[in-house]
This record gives structure tokens, C-alpha cells and sequence, in this order.
């Protein structure tokens, strides 16, 4: 039977954990570790990227940053989540403003030290990520169109620095990066309509409530149409395996994403709209490893 304090620690804990949003966290720790071993190191053999300690350290930099960020958010966008999420704000709320900062902080600079075990440029690389998160939670996320492009800018940031890492350039990298790229600027675009109310509330200009959710409906139709391409691409040009299966899933349900969305009104259903995405995007992580990596590279030496 827990105490009454040993329940406060825990309801803490929960508290912070849902402040950083570890499950978030925990998703792109595992797609960064999937995508360099099935996409970005396929030349190394799996032992070694998994053992990798250069790859750990990045891979913590990046969770510590990503987890700071959530934090800065957190801060700046109180006051409009008590009317977005108000339940998940109650809970956040059993950490004080000041903890948190001073979690920020402490996370930011493991990252730093974290990246500087790598090189000089990583630590340089996590500087300029933590300032453009704090930039962005500060001024850029109220902005239309700059701040909904930052946020997914931001997003796949991660994956850039594993990139560069592995100083693998091939094209199919850049089209599965597109792929990610314009799902998760749907999904920004989605919880904008989502949390309208909120934004409207504090005086946020983000693209609803600047020119409405018609056109937000336009934009994000027009969005589900491009992300079609690099879909098709991966399928038909790289044949990326089994994989296949997972773009093919992914385009039926940007379909459905799209009738329903000119259907959708209300907080709820663009709730739905965005689990959409969010599903699609996880699902993305998991069928990594059905990538058929020879039957992609000598695509490309082919199409070479």
C-alpha cells in the first residue's frame, strides 16, 4: 500500500512524464536506432550500429533536447492548453512553472555534454536546435505558415543529425524525409484546427484562425495530395520491399483523412483526423524493418 507521499511522487512523476511527453520521445529514439540501421548504416553490420556509442550519444542529445522542448512549450502554451486539454493540464500543472524551467535547463545542457562526447560540430548542431526550439515555442509558433513550417522543420531535425552522421546521400533518403515531412505538416496543421478555440482565446495567428477553416481544409487537401508522390515513389520507383504495404495503408487512409476532414466541425472529430496522422506516422516507425534495403539499392544503381 503506497503512502500518501510515496502517491504525490508518483502523481509527479506521471506529471512530468506527461509534460515531456515520453512516449513521443520514446517513438523517435526507436526510429532514429531503426532508420540507421535499415536506411542510413545498411553498409555496417547491425551489431555494430546497435553498439554503436557515437550513435547513443546522439540519440540521447536528441531525446534530452526533444524533451526540453516539450517543456519550453509547456511553459509558453499554458495558459491556451487549459482550454485545449484541460484535463492533461491539471495533471501537468502538479509540477511547478519553476521545476520544470529548471528541468529545461538541466536537460539542454546534457545535451550539450551528451553531444560534445561525439564532436565540436554536434555540440554546435544541439546549440542551434535548442535556441530554434525556444525561438520557436517563443515567438514563431504564433505566426501562420512560418510556424506550422518550423514545427515540422523542427520535428525531423532529429533524423537530420543521424543523417549527416552516416553521410548517407542517397535519393531515397530524401524522399522517405519528404514523406515524414509533409505527414507531420499535416498533423500541425490538423491540431491548429483542433485546438482553435484555445488559439483564438490567446490571440494566436495561426492559420484557422487567420483565414479559417476553409481554407485550412484546402491546404490541408492540397498537403494530402503532395504526400501521394514520394508514396508512390517509394513504391513503384525504389521498392522498398514489404514496405510497400505500409504506403499503400498510408494512402487509404490519407483518403479517408481527406472525406472525413470535409466532414469534420467540431474539436473531437479533428481529434480523430489528427490520431489519423499520428497513427500513420507510428506505424511508419514499426515497418521500418520490412524495407527490402538490397532491392533498394540496386534500384538505385539501376536507375543510375
Amino acid at each position: 500500500m503506497l503512502t500518501r507521499k510515496q502517491k504525490h511522487i508518483l502523481l509527479k512523476f506521471f506529471s512530468m512524464f506527461s509534460v515531456i511527453r515520453g512516449y513521443n520521445i520514446l517513438v523517435v529514439a526507436v526510429a532514429q536506432y531503426l532508420a540507421s540501421i535499415y536506411i542510413l548504416a545498411h553498409y555496417k553490420p547491425v551489431r555494430e550500429v546497435v553498439f554503436d556509442v557515437n550513435l547513443l550519444m546522439l540519440v540521447l542529445a536528441s531525446s534530452a533536447t526533444i524533451a526540453g522542448g516539450y517543456i519550453i512549450n509547456n511553459f509558453y502554451d499554458s495558459e491556451k492548453d487549459l482550454i485545449n486539454r484541460p484535463r492533461k493540464t491539471m495533471l501537468d500543472r502538479l509540477v511547478s512553472q519553476n521545476t520544470k524551467l529548471s528541468f529545461y535547463f538541466v536537460l539542454n545542457f546534457l545535451a550539450v555534454v551528451l553531444a560534445s562526447y561525439v564532436s565540436f560540430r554536434a555540440v554546435v548542431f544541439f546549440s542551434i536546435y535548442i535556441f530554434a526550439i525556444w525561438f520557436y515555442s517563443h515567438k514563431l509558433k504564433k505566426m501562420p505558415f512560418i510556424g506550422n513550417l518550423t514545427s515540422a522543420i523542427l520535428t525531423i531535425t532529429p533524423f537530420f543529425i543521424i543523417f549527416v552522421y552516416y553521410k548517407n546521400f542517397e535519393h531515397v533518403i530524401f524522399v522517405h524525409a519528404m514523406f515524414l515531412f509533409l505527414i507531420i505538416s499535416m498533423r500541425e496543421l490538423t491540431k491548429d484546427l483542433e485546438n482553435l478555440q484555445g488559439d483564438l482565446a490567446q490571440n494566436y495567428q495561426t492559420i484557422p484562425v487567420v483565414y479559417g477553416e476553409k481554407v485550412s481544409k484546402i491546404m490541408l487537401t492540397v498537403l494530402g495530395v503532395l504526400t501521394l508522390l514520394p508514396a508512390l515513389l517509394l513504391i513503384f520507383q525504389y521498392q522498398v520491399g514489404k514496405m510497400s504495404y505500409y504506403f499503400y495503408l498510408s494512402i487509404v487512409l490519407l483518403v479517408v483523412f481527406v472525406v472525413m476532414l470535409w466532414r469534420s466541425n467540431s474539436k473531437l472529430q479533428y481529434l480523430i483526423l489528427h490520431n489519423i496522422l499520428r497513427f500513420i506516422i507510428v506505424l511508419g516507425v514499426i515497418s521500418i524493418p520490412l524495407i527490402d534495403i538490397g532491392l533498394v539499392l540496386n534500384k538505385i544503381t539501376f536507375i543510375r
